[in-house]
């Protein structure tokens, strides 16, 4: 999507146009590229660690500022079609056309949704990224404290044209769904009512011993900021919200599902249609069932998939007695999990990655657990728990989670990511196909690995996977009503009434995202036993993971053709050097 905060127009100083060979044309394109994205996203450069000319501005979204941009990836596509992929000097720059391609490809098509119109988004909108940028914004200088004030100073503005961004897109018929709209209400209030000294807000005072900074900081929190962000939650919930859709599907926006199509290829980078995604999620689904029948009978006598899963989920040894349960829980299963990983890859990441639960404001809005990265290995990761919903989870499925968001999923996969030499612009790129489909291949890796602790994981595990790829589809572009697309979520038994709900209104605002998971695991799995296939006894299966692993975040596409390529030189080398231990 396009970037998720803005207030006012930043002009990046972009490298004169390079003279010379294809190498240094490739090489100036992939730095605009990077340059035109941090422009458009500041957080990205803090959260990845690229670096930005200054901390002064939120990322522009003025109707002039977002042609202008749109103009500019529009040269850089003209500039990228006169590359021969195939004369570029390095797999370096072949990798970056390669990564411009898809960028380029994708944010065109993405025009069509007019996601600036309708931003009212409570996974992903501009209220939750400011505590993100509140964690990140640096003050260790006079001239980083005086931008902060600058930036932050700035907030009201950056409200005043969401607000008219959102009139307009009303306008033109285009809206957030008014179940959403309430859940980023709440988000929003509990912003602007928190005193500045608890605000999360209020961050870069705190690390700053400059007395004259923090005075004026906290004055701008609670002058400026504060203020600006009550005016937008009094928008949302007297003008907005009534005129917002009560249809979750993104096809009730015009072109909608145009807009589904280029969501689904911009989160997957595979040439799947929804009809496609639908069945072979179906298909799938009905295999889960079948492996869950079986577990069933040899666990209970019994093969009925609904009846199995009430079981496991009512246990009273897979429930939890308080948060306080859950979050200490999800810490130790984090802690066993990363040894037991040392048998999975070459080497780990040193970097922490701690367990905390969501700050106050996020809290009970339906945002979901999710996985913070940082760039610096000196500044901790962070699984973010939504711990609130204790009393329906379950051992099991926090077990799952927590080997998702750390060991062997994200905190492995992007941490390691971080300690490999690659190229801002390979930084800079992502889908989710590839992160969220290692994050649920790594939830049977983690089974492999004797991680979890009882069969309640194991079965769970199953109930969920490829449901998304069947209830995301059918509620956008297969007519499914939201009561149909809750249904059938439930049948998992993997989330309570609750997170039922949020999940369902999470696939409104991010159209296509959860197909992802699934299209990516199933890649990964398919690559996986296609090696295991050829290489037969040279198959090690820390050498596969290194070498998904090493190259970042790449489309589908990318990752077959590296996967497919270290086949056939295993393949050729006769044996492989033998891993170290770890």
């Amino acid at each position: 999507m396009r970037a998720l905060t803005c207030a006012c127009s930043l002009a990046f100083a972009l490298p004169v146009a390079a003279a010379g060979g294809v190498d240094a044309r490739m090489s100036e394109l992939a730095a605009r590229a990077v340059a035109l994205g941090l422009e458009e996203q500041p957080l990205a450069g803090y959260v990845l660690g690229l670096p930005l000319p200054d901390h002064a501005h939120w990322s522009p979204r003025a109707p002039q500022d977002i042609a202008r941009i749109d103009a500019a990836e529009d040269a850089l596509q003209a500039g990228l079609d006169a590359i021969d992929p195939d004369a570029l000097g390095s797999a370096a720059l072949k990798l970056d056309h390669a990564l411009l391609s898809e960028r380029l490809q994708s944010q065109k098509a993405l025009r069509v949704c007019r996601f600036e119109l309708w931003d009212v988004n409570h996974m992903s909108g501009w209220p939750v990224m400011l505590a993100r940028y509140a964690r990140f914004q640096p003050v260790s200088t006079a001239a980083e404290r005086e931008q902060a004030l600058q930036r932050w100073s700035a907030l009201p503005a950056f409200v005043d044209q969401e607000i008219a961004n959102l009139r307009e897109g009303l306008k033109q018929g285009y809206s957030a769904p008014r179940s959403v709209v309430d859940r980023v209400i709440g988000q929003v209030d509990g912003l602007a009512s928190a005193r500045v000294a608890d605000s999360p807000l209020a961050g870069p005072a705190t690390r700053s011993e400059d007395a004259a900074f923090k005075s004026a900081f906290e004055e701008v929190i609670g002058d400026k900021v504060n203020p600006a962000l009550a005016r937008y939650r009094d928008f949302l919930r007297e003008e907005y919200r009534a005129q917002a859709r009560t249809a979750l599907g993104v096809s009730a926006n015009p072109q909608g599902e145009a807009c589904y199509d280029a969501s689904l290829r911009s989160y997957t980078t595979l040439e799947r249609s929804a009809r496609e995604v639908h069945d072979l999620g179906a298909k799938a689904v009905a295999a889960n069932v079948a492996e869950i029948s079986a577990m069933g009978e040899k666990l209970y006598g019994n093969g009925d998939f609904s009846e199995i899963l009430t079981r496991i989920r009512e246990a009273p040894d897979n429930q939890f007695a308080s948060e306080a349960e859950l979050i200490d829980y999800s810490r130790t299963v984090v802690e066993q999990s990363r040894k037991a990983s040392e048998k999975l890859f070459l080497a780990l990441p040193e970097q922490e990655m701690k367990v905390e639960p969501f700050p106050d404001f996020m809290r009970g809005s339906g945002a979901s657990a999710h996985y913070e990265p940082a760039a610096d290995p000196t500044r901790p990761a962070y699984y973010r728990i939504d711990s609130e919903g204790w009393a329906n989870e379950t051992r099991g499925g926090a077990e799952i989670t927590a080997v998702h968001e750390g060991f062997p999923g994200h905190h492995m996969q992007l941490a390691f990511a971080f300690t490999q030499d690659k190229t801002p612009l390979a930084q800079l790129s992502f889908n989710s196909a590839y992160a969220e489909g290692w994050g649920r291949y790594a939830e049977r890796l983690a089974e492999e690995a004797g991680i979890y602790s009882n069969d309640y994981a194991k079965v769970q595990r199953r109930a969920w996977p490829a449901r998304g790829m069947v209830a995301d589809t059918g509620l956008h572009v297969l007519g499914w009503s939201r009561e149909k697309t809750v249904e059938y979520l439930k049948e998992t038994g993997r989330f309570g009434p609750a997170e039922t709900e949020a999940l369902a209104d999470r696939m409104a605002m991010l159209p296509g995202q959860l197909t992802a998971y699934d299209s990516g695991a199933l890649e990964i799995v398919a690559l996986r036993e296609e090696a295991e296939a050829a290489l037969g006894e040279r198959f090690e299966l820390r050498r596969f993971h290194d070498e998904v692993l090493r190259h970042g975040n790449v489309p589908m596409s990318v990752l077959r053709a590296n996967i497919e390529g270290w086949i056939a030189e295993t393949a050729a080398a006769g044996t492989t050097r033998s891993a170290p231990d770890t």
